[in-house]
């Protein structure tokens, strides 16, 4: 397992404020409320740890399968359905949403190889990620990845406490599949928007992980 480089600048701060906070806890608390000073302490060291388990990349097998489309991302299905035309595309698709916990890996992968043909920032608002119009009114960051197959748009929407989504795709980049195109910090969801004759291979309720879960077939 190794750490996200988009965790060092947090993870580092957490250790110093933490650090701080035990040199003030064991130098002044400590002398005459022992089992307090303990206590904070092992509360600053499980706030710490936390912290850098927001950070984690697990080592994994990647699901490589040109008839497979994979989940993007750790986290629960919480949406399948049929939605309107929306911002890209002008014909029906079937949305498949997977919502990210804060205790989820939170690394987001291409569901399919390809090449990206769009790629478009919206600023919103910041509702709760499993709010029915999170997927239209907060801020999100809008990607279509396209091959031989067809094309998927993907949505990294930012929820009530994930308040940066990154971004590493832009246009006319290719990816492998499960190849990293993005991180959102602290949770909230991805959607995935694909063509109605998509072969949907999961369930409301199903937990994912991304990479490795196939969510639906060509």
């Amino acid at each position: 397992m190794t750490i996200h480089k988009e965790g060092t600048a947090t993870i580092s701060l957490t250790a110093l404020v933490v650090g701080v906070l035990n040199i003030i806890n064991f130098s002044y608390v400590y002398p005459s409320y022992a089992w307090i000073s303990w206590v904070l302490f092992m509360l600053t060291v499980g706030l710490f740890l936390f912290i850098v388990s927001f950070f984690r990349m697990p080592s994994r097998n990647w699901t490589i399968d040109n008839s497979a489309i994979v989940s993007p991302a750790d986290g629960k299905v919480v949406v399948i359905e049929e939605v309107e035309p929306d911002e890209y595309y002008q014909e029906k698709r079937i949305q498949i949403s997977v919502f990210m916990s804060p205790a989820n890996v939170h690394v987001n992968r291409v569901p399919v190889a390809g090449k990206i043909i769009y790629n478009k920032y919206h600023p919103g608002k910041f509702l709760v990620a499993w709010h029915p119009k999170s997927s239209t009114d907060n801020e999100r960051w809008s990607v279509v990845i396209e091959n031989e197959k067809g094309t998927i748009l993907l949505k990294q929407i930012a929820g009530a406490l994930a308040r940066r989504i990154c971004n590493y795709a832009s246009v006319d980049t290719k990816f492998d599949q499960c190849g990293e195109y993005g991180f959102i910090k602290f949770g909230s969801r991805v959607d995935l928007l694909l063509p109605l004759s998509a072969k949907i291979d999961c369930k409301i309720g199903d937990v994912v992980k991304g990479g490795i879960t196939v969510l639906a077939k060509w």
